[in-house]
């Protein structure tokens, strides 16, 4: 090979690469939340996980990339090593696809048809439609499928130039030699194995064998050890990516590669022990990308086939590799940066993790309600104890949805984190008036005070519109119903006419001298506390009305139009809160 070919094989590998990561970028973000739901599915059905892993390597075109989420999600405590492995087994078929899809640069035909299917006739159609749709597209999923378009047009180009490049190697005998050597199961393996941990995909290793067959140098015995390393070499990108993670997690990598490893060794030796006995004559034929896509296909399939049902081996393996430490306690993080590299499912855990500490603040704050009822040290306890879960949410979440906000996003993600970082704070202050309400509930049970009963009274009424705005707010940010949550701003305004009306009747009692100084400083404290936590309920809902109607927040528009403009549903809605929360008629 000359200067010029050498450059054009490095070049050409450099558009492969890039193209290949193009268009799967582009198919993670075009499946977006498709992939949280396929995932979600999983069970302990193994024959289902497998299924699963291989649709998800399918649509995303990267076996690397669903084992990284894979570790990712064991290390957060999502997911079960047992139900990981089954996924593993399953992305390894999956990634059999990408061969298939490249073998389409080995037809030649002068049939119409069939020379329609070459790459060199569809690529520069796919890529002018992919490069107008970048360009001329204002939305993000359009964007996106031009993206795939022109991601597979570049890298069949890169192909092409790289097919080009190594022709000239069929004729040359030190080249054949070279190949010859692989003919050995040792170094074919171990050739396979380290050329893909160091560009870290099996799919781009195994296109540039499909390549290199074009040369017509390399036989099906120099090319099955090869494909047989190239599916080790592949775990590469697991375990690089577990380190610091916890024990489950590294475990995750182990299983997929002693899944790889001892595939290889069942396969090999059932391919040398048949060759033995029948004596292959295509062993030593020349081997095209259609029949490596074949092969790898057969290795695949056959090796999951014949490991499937020994899930718990390999899971047994895994645990004596990665053992159990006496007195080590399993640390399990609130999020995963491993997640970081698919964003839409990193965006999907932030919101799960979002649901929790929504939870975990609306449960702090009916406890703390109940403690008005009755003090109790116990419920004290568990609420202080809540409370510096949700702060450790908070920094957790608000931390990772920073990194995850540099991340190339999708418009609906981008919404999602928007919203995620605004709402946070509010689930971390409720937590925080909860606190309030209950040292509110502890001073008077320390100081053995009580209000009267028309204030008890009162406090009842104000207390169940609370509970009200707070469930509406937190059941329509979970399930994302910006319909339910247009019901809060009405009841977050009749919780303020409430306090007013409140504030004025205790005046009053303490003009009258039926209630004492104290009290009144100690009313109007759990008073301030109930509207601040209405505020951020309004806050809430707000936020998630505001990113599903016009994808960005104006929070004092929003309520200045709901407040001051002609909203029917609004007056409607406030009217049957108002009478539904009034005072009673007896209370003076």
């Amino acid at each position: 090979m000359d200067l010029f070919a050498i450059l054009a094989l490095v070049g050409g590998l450099a558009l492969f690469l890039y193209g290949m990561t193009l268009m799967s970028s582009s198919l993670e973000k075009v499946s977006g939340n498709r992939l949280e739901h396929i995932l979600g599915r999983i069970t302990n059905n193994k024959f289902k996980a497998a299924g699963l892993g291989m649709t998800i390597t399918a649509i995303i075109q990267s076996s690397s990339a669903t084992t990284v989420m894979l570790v990712g999600f064991v290390s957060a405590g999502i997911m079960q090593l047992s139900q990981a492995i089954g996924v593993i087994m399953g992305a390894n078929v999956g990634t059999t696809v990408t061969a298939w899809v490249l073998s389409l640069t080995g037809i030649e035909s002068d049939n119409l048809i069939l020379t329609l299917l070459k790459p060199d006739s569809f690529c520069p159609v796919l890529a002018l439609i992919g490069v107008v749709m970048v360009m001329m597209s204002k939305k993000g999923k359009k964007k996106d499928i031009g993206a795939i378009l022109l991601g597979f047009a570049i890298l069949m180009t890169g192909m092409s130039m790289m097919s080009d490049a190594v022709k000239p190697l069929s004729s040359d005998p030190g080249f054949t030699k070279l190949l010859t050597m692989f003919s050995n199961p040792l170094f074919g393996i171990l050739a396979g194995a380290i050329f893909t941990a160091i560009i870290q995909s099996s799919s781009a290793s195994v296109g540039v064998l499909q390549v290199l067959s074009a040369t017509g140098a390399l036989t099906f015995g120099s090319a099955i050890p090869i494909i047989m390393g190239q599916n080790i070499g592949t775990c590469a990108t697991a375990l690089i990516s577990c380190i610091g993670a916890n024990k489950n997690a590294k475990r995750v990598a182990f299983v997929h590669l002693y899944f790889n490893v001892i595939g290889t060794i069942i396969f090999l030796a059932l391919y040398y022990t048949a060759n033995g006995i029948f004596d292959f004559a295509f062993a030593d034929s020349q081997i095209t990308a259609f029949q490596i896509a074949v092969v790898h296909t057969i290795f695949n399939v056959v090796t999951t086939l014949i490991l499937l049902p020994f899930t718990k081996q390999l899971e047994k393996l895994a645990m004596l590799t990665v053992r159990d430490k006496a007195n080590e306690e399993e640390i399990v993080p609130i999020l995963d940066e491993r997640l970081l590299g698919t964003p839409s499912v990193a965006v999907e855990q932030v919101k799960k993790q979002a649901a929790r500490m929504a939870a975990l603040s609306r449960n702090a704050l009916l406890l703390s309600l109940k403690c008005m009822d009755k003090y109790d040290p116990e419920l004290d306890a568990e609420i202080v104890q809540k409370e510096s879960e949700i702060d450790r949410f908070e920094d957790a979440i608000g931390s990772y949805l920073v990194k995850l906000s540099s991340c190339d996003l999708t418009d609906r993600d981008s919404r999602a984190v928007s919203m995620l970082l605004h709402v946070i704070g509010d689930f971390e202050r409720i937590s925080d008036h909860a606190v309030n309400i209950m040292e509110v509930s502890k001073e008077m049970y320390e100081k053995d005070i009580s209000f009267s009963e028309d204030a008890i009274a009162e406090i009842k009424v104000i207390t169940s519109a609370l509970e009200e705005i707070l469930s509406i707010a937190m059941r329509s940010y979970v399930t994302e119903d910006a319909e339910m949550a247009k019901h809060v701003e009405p009841i977050e305004q009749v919780i303020d006419v409430l306090k007013e009306e409140l504030r004025a009747k205790h005046i009053e009692r303490l003009r009258k001298g039926n209630c004492t100084i104290e009290l009144g400083f100690i009313f109007s404290d759990l008073l301030t506390n109930y509207g601040r936590v209405s505020d951020h309920c309004s806050n809430i809902a707000v936020a998630l009305i505001e990113i599903q109607q016009f994808g960005s927040f104006d929070t004092h528009q929003y309520l200045s139009e709901v407040k001051h403009t002609s909203h029917n549903s609004f007056e409607e809605l406030f009217n049957e809160y108002h009478e539904k929360y009034a005072l009673p008629s007896e209370v003076k």
